[in-house]
């Protein structure tokens, strides 16, 4: 079975929404799924998962998350050859060149550790409606169809 952690960060709630949509994706399809809250999450576990997905909130000027800073800094330390990842995460549009901006951030960094991407960054404006609802399930079958050709 795949293993696989939703590793998130949230001011609002709507990055936990995401997550909480994207973990209950991947259960439906035979992952074995876990959602973490980034603050509690450690970065060694991910040399025994599959997959692992990000979920990021972007702070003031496109800066990290307080919560998430010790995990993008461990990240620069690690080689992960063997994981699949992804990054989703909501933000506002109206920060127009900063929307969204910690997710791009942790897309590259993770691409810095020689994980495979599995489907490109994923930006929702705000909190996630029905539309966006079919684009994580989209998301998430991409990622499915990935992890089936590795």
């Amino acid at each position: 079975m795949t293993t696989a952690r939703v590793i998130f960060a949230s001011l609002t709630g709507n990055n936990e929404e995401i997550a909480e949509f994207i973990t209950s994706e991947l259960v439906a399809r035979g992952f074995d799924a876990l959602q973490v809250e980034m603050s509690q999450f450690n970065e060694q576990d991910l040399l025994q998962c599959d997959l692992a997905v990000i979920v990021p909130y972007t702070y003031g000027e496109g800066d990290l998350p307080e919560e998430g800073l010790d995990l993008y800094d461990a990240l620069s330390e690690l080689n992960l050859t063997h994981l699949t990842y992804a990054v989703a995460g909501s933000g506002d549009i109206a920060y127009g060149d900063d929307f969204g901006l910690a997710v791009t951030k942790f897309d590259a960094r993770l691409q810095s550790t020689g994980a495979t991407r599995a489907v490109a960054p994923l930006l929702i404006d705000l909190r996630m409606d029905k539309t966006d609802q079919q684009r994580l399930r989209q998301f998430v079958a991409q990622i499915q169809s990935i992890l089936e050709r590795r």
